[in-house]
């Protein structure tokens, strides 16, 4: 019986969030929404160099990922960033930190032959 090569999380949730992070300006605005906290549409644009229609797409996405969560008030959307959303990926990371970790320590063994 042969064993699967790839059995890491192959959950949607994991595809979405590795997809929404592929991006640098995401990248971006959501570190921006870390640091800063809260803030509307309008105050992303004036500090990620990029069109209001692509601050919104780019929320969008980092939203479909629960990265972000979006409040409206009046006219505008406010942002927050979601930590609870990088679930996924941390735990993929921990299984493979692991093996890594096992892997490395079996490399130091061989340095006493």
């Amino acid at each position: 019986m042969t064993e699967p090569i790839l059995r890491g999380d192959r959950s949607a949730a994991c595809d979405e969030l590795f997809k929404a992070l592929s991006d640098g300006t995401r990248r971006t605005i959501l570190e921006y929404l870390v640091r800063e906290g809260e803030q509307s549409v309008h105050a992303l644009t004036a500090v990620s160099g990029v069109s209001q229609p692509m601050v919104s797409r780019h929320l969008g996405k980092l939203k479909r990922a629960s990265l972000v969560t979006a409040r409206r008030s009046g006219r505008e959307t406010y942002y927050t960033a979601r930590a609870k959303g990088l679930a996924p990926i941390v735990r993929w990371m921990a299984v493979y930190g692991a093996l890594w970790s096992q892997r490395f320590t079996a490399l130091e063994g061989l340095d006493a032959y």
